[in-house]
């Protein structure tokens, strides 16, 4: 099949998904220092978030790239894989 996603971290994963899970691990007030909007700095919420990011790509790739800096480490087991 064409144009599937193999190497793509966030295949799968929606939008709000990341949102909430960012703002579960490093609540709105880390949100904002790392991606400075409006919506995680004045009364944030997933919502308002989501209304926002849909609109302004630019946003959208600086919050999915601190979702993958933030949970999408390096395989801790690639060391293992190798030695053998």
């Amino acid at each position: 099949m064409t144009g599937e996603q193999v190497n793509n971290p966030l295949h799968g994963v929606t939008l709000e998904q990341v949102v909430k899970r960012l703002e579960a691990h490093l609540g709105w007030p880390t949100l904002a220092e790392n991606v400075p909007i409006n919506c995680f700095k004045s009364d944030p919420s997933v919502k308002s978030s989501l209304k926002f990011l849909r609109k302004t790509p630019w946003a959208r790739k600086k919050v999915e790239d601190l979702y993958l800096d933030t949970f999408a480490g390096p395989d801790p087991w690639a060391k293992h894989r190798r030695s053998r």
